[in-house]
């Protein structure tokens, strides 16, 4: 299978993305697709033997909409977005222009203060001109706004009505049936100037055109995190080839290419110190502040700051390959998904629409046979249709995930998937793989019991087990030959020394032709995080335990120092994953932390994998979760962002909900039947777009978020 995201523009609402989704879903050897209203895109998984990128472009636009294939370029489509907005701001003004002064000759006689009016305009004395007027200027206003009909109709057509479906058929009830009391006026019913609805198309197309603009610039800025990632990178890098020193752009840097990196530079691609020491500034990969010191053999990474001492380095990683380029299409996969919890908002949005139109026709209905006023139907039937645009309940997940994801980033904490975020902040256990994870994966000798650092060191020098290391730079002696070298994983080596079989299990015991001879005991230091991060998640009211093939003395003596009291020790790497799958049989959410290789079958087991990398494990598959350093304490910090994330959409589900829930029947005029006050088109246009907009800066708030200290 295959993966593309794709581009989209053309989507008006929650209803859109749902058909889109339901649409691409439908097309040969797709198997599952994810639209994303806040980031318009759309990521589809399918099979390159049925279906390719370029026809998925041609369903998207046999839908109704359009598409196009990720640029590589994305400055200029950052800019491009910008130019966007920039164009809905003049289409705003240029709207209000004319909305302002129909609203003003449309109101102003009605009101009990007297205000400055035409006399040319009078109502009584001149009913055509005062119509003809509101006309003229309404019209100018309906052009600006012309994509909502467009689109709205194309929907219609398409039976999958949107907001912009809502909106046209709104404003242009209120316009036809202002054209008709115009006739009206023009064959000399006089009375009919008062039943005119111009001023409430104009206003409608105005207030939800500055709702969208707000909305372009909310969604700009909760894009900013990955937008400043993307902006990181220099744009030229200083080659040495042939002796030459060289600057050339980046893009025509090769593998294997020599690059010198001075106090101050950007390090242009991912490689490995050469030559020179310096301390270097991975803040914005890992989140670390501290500048890491690198000499050769030390890695380097693109986008990284030099802040002191000249490095030459080797090229090994180049454009999309880096580590920074990684991290950029991880989180743009992340925000390009749908969490669980957004699923329930697309279902209700795909048939909202459709009962919302029923709904207004029905309550337009039923108040003109109450009535018989048609102009106080069609004030009912404008209002719903107008106030049940479900903007805010389409946005009210995506933005929280795309803010958050963002915030992350920053945090050097990388979410691969928004299911991942969702169901961190439901985990009750987080289980720590022990060596690596909680102790600095360092191991050394610290008491040898009997006369066998010999024979183990001989022995173990065949092993590339962390533990043979510590044993083999321990000792400093001469070496006893070996034959018939075998390491069993999670059971220990064994082989012939000169004519004796020994064998090493684990703790670390040594046997001769199946005598115990003595055994030597490695210690891992735990990290200076560990206990940190242990106690803040305590503090969050998660329990921490600890799993490792280790034995338990030594196992219990590391949970000791970092205040962990569940100990799963002497455990298999194959039955680490079996070992979680026991926890979650208990009926509890369990999250496992481990450095995302030899706990891979663990970390996939877990509702949620934490995997601590140091920038080259960004594309580990077994993981949720990416923590980009070795720092603990961004486990709690990942838990507590996935909290806030999911409180923010919460809360934005409840009042997306809420507010149309409650303004659906005001609008409907339920109020009014108890003599309460009926609700006014343009103030319903208002309501709409501010419910949108506070959705949006809800989601904002995201990224002012602290990790618990």
């Amino acid at each position: 299978m295959a993966q593309i995201i794709l581009d989209i523009q053309g989507m008006s609402c929650a209803s859109c993305a749902a058909h889109l989704e339901k649409g691409l879903a439908w097309q040969p050897g797709v198997r599952g697709v994810s639209v994303n209203l806040t980031t318009e895109k759309a990521r589809a998984e399918f099979d390159p033997k049925q279906t390719t990128p370029e026809a998925l472009v041609v369903a998207v636009e046999m839908l109704g909409y359009r598409a196009s294939l990720p640029r590589p370029e994305e400055k200029r489509a950052g800019e491009a977005k910008e130019e966007a907005v920039r164009a809905m701001w003049a289409r705003f003004i240029a709207a209000a222009a004319f909305a302002l002064p129909l609203l003003y000759i449309a109101m102003a006689p009605m009101l009990p203060v007297q205000l400055p009016f035409p006399a040319a305009l009078d109502m009584s004395q001149y009913p055509l001109r005062y119509a003809l007027a509101q006309l003229l200027l309404v019209l100018p206003v309906i052009g600006v706004g012309y994509r909502f009909y467009t689109r709205g109709l194309r929907a219609l057509l398409r039976r999958s009505p949107n907001m912009d479906t809502l909106i046209a058929l709104g404003t242009a009830a209120a316009v036809v049936y202002s054209l008709w009391q115009t006739v009206l006026i023009f064959r000399g019913n006089h009375h009919a100037a008062h039943a005119l609805y111009y001023e409430s198309a104009g206003v409608i197309i105005a207030l939800i055109l500055l709702g969208k603009t707000l909305e372009a610039v909310a969604k700009g800025r909760s894009g900013q995190a990955i937008k400043k990632l993307m902006g990181l990178a220099p744009r030229t890098a200083a080659v040495i080839r042939d002796g030459v020193e060289m600057a050339i752009p980046v893009e025509e840097v090769v593998v294997g290419d020599v690059i010198l990196v001075r106090p101050g530079g950007k390090i242009p691609v991912d490689g490995t110190v050469l030559e020179g020491h310096g301390a270097v500034d991975e803040s914005m990969l890992t989140g670390e502040s501290i500048p890491v010191e690198k000499q050769p053999g030390d890695a380097l990474y693109a986008a990284t700051l030099n802040t002191t001492g000249a490095l030459r380095f080797r090229a090994e990683k180049i454009g999309a390959d880096t580590a920074l380029a990684q991290i950029i299409k991880l989180v743009e996969e992340a925000q390009a998904g749908k969490a669980p919890v957004a699923r329930l908002a697309d279902k209700i949005s795909g048939i909202f629409v459709p009962i919302v139109c029923a709904i207004a026709l029905l309550a337009g209905i039923a108040w003109y046979i109450a009535t018989r006023e048609p102009g106080f139907a069609l004030t009912v039937f404008v209002s719903v249709l107008v106030i049940a645009c479900p903007c805010a309940l389409g946005l009210a997940t995506p933005t929280a995930i795309l803010v958050g994801t963002g915030r992350g980033a920053q945090m050097g904490i990388l979410f691969k998937n928004a299911a991942a975020l969702e169901t961190a902040c439901a985990s009750q256990i987080i289980v720590f793989d022990k060596t690596g994870t909680l102790t600095e994966g360092k191991p050394e000798v610290v008491e040898v019991e009997g006369d066998v650092l010999q024979l183990a060191a001989s022995l173990e020098r065949y092993s590339e087990h962390p533990i043979a290391k510590a044993i083999v730079d321990h000792y400093q002696g001469d070496y006893l030959g070996v034959q018939d070298f075998r390491a069993t994983p999670g059971e220990g080596v064994e082989g012939n020394v000169e004519g004796r079989h020994i064998k090493i299990g684990r703790g670390v015991h040594v046997y001769a032709d199946g005598t115990y001879l003595g055994k030597i005991i490695v210690s891992d230091r735990a990290k200076p995080s560990a206990k940190a991060a242990v106690e803040a998640l305590c503090a969050m009211g998660l329990e921490a335990a600890m799993i490792t093939g280790d034995n338990r003395m030594a196992a219990e003596a590391v949970a000791a120092q970092v205040g962990i009291e569940r100990v799963l020790a002497e455990v298999l790497p194959q039955d680490k994953a079996a070992e979680v799958q026991k926890l979650q049989s208990d009926g509890v959410k369990v999250a496992m932390v481990g450095d995302g290789i030899n706990d891979a079958p663990a970390l996939a087991r877990a509702d949620v994998g934490i995997a601590v990398g140091t920038g080259t494990d960004v594309a580990m598959e077994s993981a949720g979760v990416v923590l980009m350093r070795g720092d603990l304490t961004a486990v709690p910090a990942a838990i507590a962002l996935s909290r806030r994330v999911m409180r923010a959409i919460r809360q934005n589900l409840f009042w997306a909900f809420g507010y149309n829930v409650v303004g659906i029947p005001v609008a409907a005029g339920l109020l009014h039947l108890f003599g309460g006050p009926l609700l006014n088109p343009m103030f319903a246009a208002a309501a709409m777009s501010l419910s949108s907009v506070s959705v949006l800066l809800n989601a904002l708030r995201l990224r002012g978020f602290r990790p618990p200290s």
